[in-house]
Formats: structure tokens, sequence, C-alpha cells
């Protein structure tokens, strides 16, 4: 199996994976995509299960992503998962979303029907829940939340879940408020406006947000490069505070570095991406996930990335 394929490889996929036993029906699409830890994850819950199928890499652009959503039936895929930047486009694309892809505005994962219609769904929200969790024991409706970097798609699927879940407080952080505009549009039809709170990303605001806050989700990129500083500093901070960082890494992100300075719990983002996978093949499966199979082939993968 190649690292990654293309949209000419998936033109003419029969030639392409000829020699591909089991067949590629399975694909994570991104722009770029070579980084992604799904297909690990995923090809081993495959073979756990017994399932005659693997999960592949497709590096699709913008411009060439209605081409391989009209391939993907014709090609036999079974379903695929969408990253960074097509989550919203597919939402556009696909011949049916559910509700929870309709509120977080973008699709994550993609079921292709045996009547060749494309149905699209978002695990993100679900994901983060599970992990929270898994991680600290708490249920988003426990807590208030604050969302750094809330203008971003994952920003926008993670506020959707908590306000969903019924989190005791909302507090949105972001670079650009203007940015955040349609993000408060859409959680005032689903939450309580009381509760909803718009805070510029400046240190004084954010001390008062964290003041208010029990759970802190970054959703921004910050510490994804080598060299980020932390997105809160750690003085910020208390040993009280719960704090996910959605980056997933197989050591500690600057935020995660920044918590620990303060005593704070914090955890990274492959427990989220786990859960998110674990959603994604029940929904393509319609069976439980072989979540420690999982776990271990993504940790795996990610302590191999980071040696």
């Amino acid at each position: 199996m190649k690292p990654v394929y293309t949209l000419a490889d998936l033109q003419a996929w029969e030639t392409v994976t000829a020699d591909q036993q089991p067949p590629l029906r399975l694909a994570v699409i991104g722009d770029p995509v070579a980084h992604s830890a799904s297909p690990p994850m995923h090809n081993a819950a495959l073979a756990a299960c017994s399932l005659d199928l693997r999960y592949c890499r497709l590096h699709i652009r913008p411009d060439e992503l209605p081409t391989a959503l009209r391939l993907l039936p014709e090609k036999g895929f079974r379903g695929i998962n969408c990253t960074i930047p097509h989550k919203a486009s597919v939402l556009a694309a696909v011949d049916e979303a559910d509700e929870g892809a309709s509120r977080a505005g973008g699709v994550n994962t993609v079921v292709v029907g045996e009547d060749k219609r494309l149905r699209g769904f978002s695990t993100d929200g679900p994901g983060l829940a599970r992990a929270v969790r898994e991680q600290f024991g708490i249920e988003l409706s426990e807590v208030r939340v604050l969302i750094l970097g809330a203008g971003g798609g994952a920003g926008r699927a993670v506020a959707m879940q908590c306000a969903a879940s019924g989190a005791k407080r909302l507090t949105l952080v972001n670079r650009s408020i203007e940015k955040l505009q349609p993000l408060h549009d859409a959680l005032v039809a689903i939450y309580l406006r009381d509760l909803l709170v718009v805070a510029p990303w400046e240190d004084a605001a954010l001390a008062e947000a964290l003041d208010t806050s029990d759970l802190v989700v970054n959703c921004s990129a910050l510490g994804m490069q080598p060299g980020d500083a932390s997105p809160i500093p750690a003085a910020l901070l208390s040993r009280r505070h719960l704090i996910y960082d959605t980056i997933y890494t197989a050591g500690q992100t600057p935020l995660m570095l920044a918590a620990e300075a303060a005593s704070a719990r914090s955890a990274n983002g492959l427990s989220m991406l786990l859960h998110q996978g674990a959603l994604s093949f029940e929904i393509w499966f319609q069976r439980p996930a072989p979540i420690e199979v999982m776990r271990a082939a993504l940790v795996a993968h990610a302590q191999a990335r980071s040696a």
C-alpha cells in the first residue's frame, strides 16, 4: 500500500490497487493528509474484526473534491473520513447529512450506500465528549467550558457539542471576534443566550474567562509546530482547571506543559482521535469498535513519529 494516493490514482483505482489484498475500500481524504494517523488505527480494527478491506490516505486538493466524491461509489468504497480543509465542502456535497453534521458545519465521516448515495456524519463533537469522559471522568453537562480557537471548524464542532450536551456555561475565545458571529448565531438557537460568552484572545479577558471556566479545550493550531508557545500562559491557569488540547501527539503539548506548571490535569488529542475513529467505525459497520486495539495502534504510530 502506498503511503498516500492521489486523484489520478483514484481514477485508475482498479489498476493502481490491483495487487492490494484485502482491497482498499476506506480512506481519509485531506490536503495535506500524509500525517494522518487514521490508517494504522483503522487497519488494526479491520484486522481484529476479520473485515476483508483496508483503509488508506487520499490526498485530494479542494478543486479535486467534487470529482473524488463522485468516484467513490464507482470504485467500490465503503466510506471515507474527511479532514482539513474538506469538512464543510463535503457537508455541502453529500446527498444526506445527519443533524450532528449540520450543526457542526462539517462532515468527517461519509458512508457510501449500496444505492450510491453519500451520507454524511460528524463524529468530532461526540468524540470529544467521549474523550473528556475517559480522561477526566466528567460529562460536558457538568462543567463550564472555555473553547480556545473557537472560530475554526474544530471549534464549531466542539462548541455545538457542548451546547447540545447542556454545558453549564460556554465561553468562546478567538483571535478574530468577528469570525465567531456565525457560530454565536447558531448556538443561540439551541443554547441559553445568558450562558454564552464571547471573549477576545488577550490576557486580561482570558484571565476573566478562566475564572468562570472549569474545562478548557484548545481547538487552535498553536502548539502544533516546534517552538510554539503555550496558547495560555501557565500563570493564568490553576490546579482546578481541566485542560484538553485537541492537538494529538505522543507527548505533551506546550499547553499541557503550562497545565503541569499550574498543577492542572491535562490530556492531548489522541483520545479524541481514537473516539472519533471508533464512532466512524460504528457508523460504517453497525457494530462496536475494538477500542483497545485501535488505541494500541494509535499510540504506537504516534510514538514512532516522535522517535
